[in-house]
């Protein structure tokens, strides 16, 4: 029997294995029935000779026949088939985010690094209350470390922690941690007739006003060549 070129090779070798034990079983089951085909033939040769004898005019001694038995060949049980063995799925190595320096300039891209490390070890973090003091812990330095210390001064208190959820924790954090006005001053700067490239590299101000245009909301591509030109 053939298989298809794009059969997995386990499913092949399983395949050829089963397909050669039941071959060796049919080959057990012809010679079985051989036996049982000259057995039957046997014994009715030795019928036909007995009542031969007993339709003659004297009756004859009965002669005793052995009594015949057959046993089937033996049959090997088709040993299982060894599955093949599971890979385990290996993650990279996630670097720790770095500790939080209390500056609003740098509260996203600190809450992102974090976001990201929980997406990928999630399996480490059983609830929202492990994954906020995890947070918290790289939390080490001026109004970061104010903020902290007044979160668990309210647990101390109450006996519960004040934030319960990641999402009011995240929003939290945004509040304290976030530029106040960053859609306003990306449109003041954006609109401001002292907005241009200067003596920066193209890179340097493509950075610029591609943050800008992220902060200040403009989503029409007319705008955007306006604004960059």
């Amino acid at each position: 029997m053939s298989l298809p070129a794009d059969t997995p090779p386990a499913v092949a070798d399983a395949l050829g294995y089963l397909q050669h034990h039941l071959q060796e079983l049919t080959k057990h089951q012809n010679a079985l029935e051989h036996i049982i085909n000259n057995t039957l033939a046997d014994l009715t040769a030795q019928i036909q000779q007995l009542t031969q004898l007993m339709a003659g005019p004297a009756p004859a001694p009965t002669v005793a026949l052995p009594p015949v038995t057959t046993s089937p060949p033996p049959v090997n049980p088709p040993s299982p088939v060894p599955s093949a063995p599971t890979k385990q799925r290996t993650r990279p190595k996630l670097p720790s985010p770095s500790d939080f320096s209390s500056e609003r300039t740098s509260g996203r891209a600190f809450l992102n690094s974090c976001i990201l490390y929980l997406c990928l070890a999630l399996k480490q973090f059983s609830c929202n209350e492990e994954k906020i003091f995890w947070t918290l812990a790289f939390f080490k330095d001026g109004r970061a470390t104010r903020w902290s210390e007044n979160l668990f001064c309210q647990e101390a208190d109450t006996g519960i922690f004040p934030i319960q959820s990641w999402a009011d924790f995240k929003q939290q954090f945004q509040s304290q941690f976030f530029p106040v006005n960053a859609e306003a001053d990306a449109v003041n700067a954006l609109e401001g007739s002292a907005y241009c490239q200067g003596n920066r590299m193209v890179d340097d101000y493509l950075d610029s006003f591609l943050t800008l245009v992220s902060d200040a909301g403009y989503t029409d591509p007319r705008t955007l060549v306006v604004k960059f030109c």
